[in-house]
């Protein structure tokens, strides 16, 4: 009787084994020989899921921001306003090594999107989705009264965007001043200066 493959389960493995090589390695270090290898796989087990490294990288990032979505989800519950925004940069920021892994793989994807198109249009897709719910949860917050007067949403948003961005870029790259615990001083510094005194 032949073998059943599990593809879903084997394309999981396989973004799995690409964060290993990218936090050893970095992005160059990743060659498709490398992955497979640490998948556990033969070299040409791996063209029918993923005919190049791009493919994969691609995959591999909309892995991480469903999975970030999911633990965003599971996290909020039924939290609002000001307390959901918190919850939902939590999510984003290398908090632990799983975020910082996938830090590193949105890193290396955001240096594949600026040349290439559909790279791009992928990660505006996701970029809007996440402020779409931070507009959401900024009314939230307003209709709670729990925002200062005279503040603009789109600044707001922008700020959080850029932070927690940002913060996937510094941790990467000097942890030593941005520590899990100095991310969330550093939000919470945000949020207090849009919150009602």
């Amino acid at each position: 009787m032949p073998k059943i493959v599990d593809h879903d389960k084997r394309r999981l493995e396989l973004v799995e084994a690409t964060w290993r090589i990218i936090a050893r390695r970095g992005i160059e270090g990743a060659t498709m020989r490398e992955i497979a290898t640490e998948a556990g796989f033969a070299n040409g087990a791996l063209k029918p899921y993923f005919p190049t490294k791009d493919d994969l990288l691609s995959f591999a990032f909309a892995h991480v921001f469903n999975q970030t979505n999911a633990r965003i989800a599971g996290s909020s519950g039924k939290k609002k306003g000001l307390a959901a925004l918190r919850s939902f940069c939590h999510e984003i920021l290398p908090l632990d090594a799983e975020r910082l892994s996938e830090a590193r793989i949105a890193i290396a994807y955001w240096q594949r999107a600026l040349t290439d198109p559909d790279k791009a249009a992928l990660h505006d897709a996701s970029m809007e989705q996440w402020r779409r719910e931070l507009f959401g949860r900024l009314r939230e917050a307003r209709d709670a009264g729990e925002l200062r007067d005279g503040l603009d949403d789109d600044d707001v948003v922008g700020g959080l965007m850029t932070f927690v961005l940002g913060a996937q870029i510094t941790a990467t790259l000097s942890p030593s001043h941005h520590s899990p615990r100095q991310l969330r001083a550093q939000l919470e510094s945000f949020l207090r200066g849009v919150a009602k005194a």
